[in-house]
């Protein structure tokens, strides 16, 4: 390939990528250029591959279409430049105080449950709290790598304790959805599409209506304590440059009702 076309094929590549991530966003040409600061013909140059973008402007047509690091990297190679984003592990020592620190808010949140995942859902790390929950789970399912929304909906991980399966699972769908609109990711489409064929445990029967605020779904789980019921939060980095870091999440679990946290304590108690 010679020069011109190879320019050519670079212009169209990060035009096309750019333009998939402003219609993922749901963006006009006009929306983006407006709060961009360029201008709409520009952007459409741009997007067409008649015009190359200099990299502070990718970076800030990146940054208003909110695009994850990751890809932030992909649309910099994509137009020619080098990336800029790090991707470093967890154990690497530049990374040691961010893993100090979400070892500390795991610890800290003990006696209950709670859990750091990466941008697929793979355990990464876990407090104490969390082992006696997944128990009864099948040996293979929580072999490692862990992937919490698979452990959570297989029929050998946890859906045989899961007390509202249905609406548990509605849940997850809804919100790995959501993470799969914003990230345009195809791995966790594919873990959509898995988790989504995956059939009802025998005790789940038929779909009931929710009695709760779906804006805040209880996961109630059936174990030799009794049933355990719980709400979620989740946990992110303000403001990280690292690929790793910004996509860590802690997922972090506390009693919905005072019978929970009552068990909860008995057994961090009984740890101890």
């Amino acid at each position: 390939m010679n020069s011109t076309l190879a320019h050519s094929a670079i212009q169209s590549s990060v035009g096309t990528l750019l333009r998939e991530w402003r219609q993922r966003r749901r963006m006009s040409q006009l929306d983006l250029a407006g709060i961009a600061d360029v201008s709409t013909r520009h952007l459409s140059f741009v997007e067409s591959g008649r015009s190359l973008p200099s990299r502070g402007m990718l970076m800030r047509l990146a940054e208003q279409l909110d695009v994850p690091l990751r890809e932030r990297n992909a649309l910099l190679v994509a137009a020619g430049y080098a990336p800029l984003y790090r991707e470093r592990a967890l154990a690497d020592p530049q990374l040691a105080a961010a893993r100090r620190a979400v070892d500390l808010v795991l610890k800290g949140h003990e006696p209950y449950p709670a859990l750091a995942v990466d941008r697929h859902w793979t355990m990464v790390a876990a407090n104490a709290a969390f082992a006696p929950l997944v128990a009864s789970a099948h040996a293979e399912r929580l072999a490692p790598p862990v992937n919490v929304l698979r452990l959570s909906m297989h029929p050998q991980g946890l859906a045989d304790v899961i007390d509202n399966w249905h609406e548990w699972r509605a849940h997850l769908l809804a919100r790995l959805r959501r993470q799969i609109d914003v990230s345009g990711d195809a791995t966790l489409a594919a873990l959509f599409a898995e988790l989504e064929a995956y059939p009802a445990p025998a005790h789940a029967g038929h779909a009931a209506r929710a009695e709760t605020d779906p804006v805040v779904v209880p996961l109630r789980m059936r174990t030799q304590y009794g049933v355990l019921s719980f709400f979620s939060t989740t946990t992110v980095f303000g403001t990280p440059v690292d690929i790793t870091l910004s996509e860590l999440a802690i997922e972090a679990f506390f009693p919905a009702d005072d019978a929970t946290a009552a068990i909860l304590r008995e057994l961090d108690e009984a740890r101890r």
